[in-house]
């Protein structure tokens, strides 16, 4: 099983099939894997197999390392898209999240005023006063609702700690649109359960609660790379077509991405 590890706390640029030119920030150690989830569909793996044996970067670290980087990138003159927090699991778990992304827009400020700052989320942290503010600051607030049935997030995203899903929604709405959501598709058979959350069933429910969040928004996407999980099975292009068709017709705007 071949997973991806990121190098800590800067890594790329990489293309990214959603993003652009997409310089990654890793708020997590660069030798495993920190999370709230434990996603059976995780391109770093589970949690267990990736155990971490070093300290989170520091506010400081990141911020020297970012500068060097952009600095780098500015002699060179290749200007990313976008600075997106991403890397081995969840970067709102980070105690100094909210500060490291003051010194992020700082620093793109200096360098590369154009590039957007993205944040890539499960959302689990939502309920933290200091990340949710801190998300209200970043150009692109992407955020994860892979349904709106807790059975099914147990199954397939398996978060380690309490979880209310409803009290997350909430906050989700909170935002008022400052909110991308972004949400994975995928079919198999896993512990004896399907996982197919391509159908009615889930894709309806969850239709009527991102209405509900009203995003700037959605962003669906299938499995890329090899997961951790065996027998899991990409959703097809006329799957992931026809949800965004029908969240075009309540007035979303919606991609795909195959």
């Amino acid at each position: 099983m071949a997973t991806i590890i990121f190098p800590s706390p800067i890594f790329g640029p990489i293309k990214s099939r959603r993003l652009g030119t997409s310089l990654g920030i890793n708020l997590l150690p660069g030798d495993g894997k920190i999370c709230s989830f434990d996603c059976i569909y995780c391109e770093c793996g589970f949690n267990a197999t990736h155990r971490t044996k070093s300290p989170l970067p520091t506010r400081e670290e990141v911020a020297a390392a970012l500068e060097a980087q952009l600095q780098k990138m500015q002699a060179e003159g290749t200007p990313p898209d976008v600075l997106t927090f991403a890397g081995n699991g969840e970067p709102t778990l980070h105690p100094h999240f909210a500060q490291i992304i003051d010194d992020t827009i700082a620093l793109r400020n200096r360098y590369f005023p154009n590039a957007k700052v993205s944040v890539l989320s499960n959302s689990t942290m939502l309920t933290r006063h200091a990340v949710f503010e801190a998300l209200q600051k970043v150009d692109n607030n992407i955020l994860k609702l892979d349904t709106v049935s807790e059975e099914y997030i147990h199954l397939v995203d398996r978060p380690n700690a309490a979880y209310h899903l409803e009290a997350l929604i909430e906050r989700m709405k909170a935002f008022n649109g400052h909110i991308v959501v972004q949400t994975m598709f995928l079919k198999g058979i896993v512990d004896g359960k399907s996982v197919d959350n391509t159908g009615d069933q889930y894709v309806l429910p969850w239709i009527e609660t991102v209405k509900a969040i009203a995003p700037r928004e959605v962003m669906i996407y299938t499995i890329d790379r090899e997961t951790p999980q065996q027998g899991l099975q990409k959703a097809t292009h006329e799957e992931l077509d026809r949800i965004v068709a029908l969240l075009q017709a309540e007035g979303i705007k919606a991609s795909a991405s195959y």
